[in-house]
């Protein structure tokens, strides 16, 4: 199937009206290279046959809109329909039509586009690093996971008697900082963050899924530095980083009858200034992109929305950082 035009502009184009509010994304839209994203997109929907098809670039914009703003699919559908700002950014006429729920739906989960996660994370990373945001050599990963519960979490039953909870989730079992034991029905995040939060990797599993079971998916095993939190402490973690050539600063792990000593504290301390920085993309992630529970039923779906969460992160952070360069240029000037 053949894409939709959606290039041309229309006579209302040209008339409408000229507000800041229309110009807010544009710091974000021009960071990126947009050509080289669609050029890795272009394998969906190349079929020249069939009915013409949505351009891949123009939904994989609305799902980078979709994590900035925190919408479901219907009201993503709305504001493509009613925000000039969200025409603007994807590259709509005011004069298109627009995708609707359902199609955004299916090009989210369509196994080509899911397929190119990594890939997608990897160039918007590169072309980062490119505009010197984001470095690539020499650096440290910061690595966590983080709960993130279930849609359908509840182990009700429905009219035939069956569990209606996720299937492919699973049970979490944490002791909390106040020492209570919380149990949370979901998924796990794994992400990989660098010293000036920006994702490098992210895994997906079930929330029995242990942390150190991901650990070194999540690192390439060039890095001069690993942090992470006590969960990931173990001789197994001690080997591979020494094997590496990678200085250890996993935080040391009480246990029982053996508490940790005035020296371990400290390293955990000085290890911690550094550590915040994941929980900090957590904070981020679940407070504004809806990342605290999930949207979706099942592992892949809800695997490539945090996917698309990061990418979205990784985009606003380096506008941000771009920003803090161009004020501090302008003050030494």
């Amino acid at each position: 199937m053949a894409w939709k035009n959606t290039k041309q502009r229309s006579l209302a184009d040209a008339l409408a009206t000229e507000h800041k509010a229309l110009t807010e994304l544009d710091d974000v839209h021009d960071l990126i290279d947009w050509d080289r994203i669609e050029s890795m997109l272009s394998c969906i929907h190349a079929n020249k046959k069939g009915e013409q098809a949505w351009p891949p670039l123009v939904m994989f914009k609305a799902m980078l809109l979709q994590s900035w703003y925190n919408l479901s699919d219907p009201h993503l559908e709305k504001q493509l329909a009613r925000d000039l700002l969200f025409r603007r950014f994807v590259g709509l006429s005011v004069a298109d039509s627009v995708p609707d729920h359902s199609t955004l739906w299916r090009f989210r989960n369509n196994p080509m586009v899911e397929n190119l996660q990594g890939a997608l994370l990897k160039e918007i990373n590169d072309q980062l690093a490119e505009k010197s945001l984001y470095i690539k050599a020499g650096t440290i990963s910061i690595v966590d996971a983080s709960v993130i519960e279930a849609q359908r979490n509840r182990p009700n039953k429905d009219k035939s008697g069956n569990n209606t909870q996720d299937a492919e989730a699973a049970y979490n079992v944490k002791i909390a900082s106040s020492g209570k034991q919380k149990t949370t029905y979901g998924f796990k995040a794994h992400v990989n963050v660098d010293e000036d939060g920006f994702v490098k990797a992210m895994e997906f599993t079930a929330g029995n899924v242990h942390d150190s079971q991901v650990f070194t998916e999540l690192l390439s095993g060039d890095e001069e530095t690993v942090f992470a939190d006590s969960a990931y402490a173990s001789h197994k973690t001690n080997d591979w980083l020494a094997e590496n050539h990678i200085e250890n600063g996993v935080l040391e792990r009480a246990y029982r009858n053996k508490k940790l000593t005035v020296k371990q504290k400290q390293r955990n301390k000085l290890l911690s200034r550094t550590r915040f920085i994941v929980e900090r993309f957590f904070g981020v992630a679940k407070l504004h992109y809806g990342m605290s529970k999930a949207r979706y039923v099942g592992l892949m779906r809800n695997k490539m929305r945090v996917a698309i969460i990061c990418m979205a992160h990784n985009i606003k952070r380096g506008v941000s950082l771009q920003l803090e360069i161009e004020r501090a240029q302008e003050s030494y000037v």
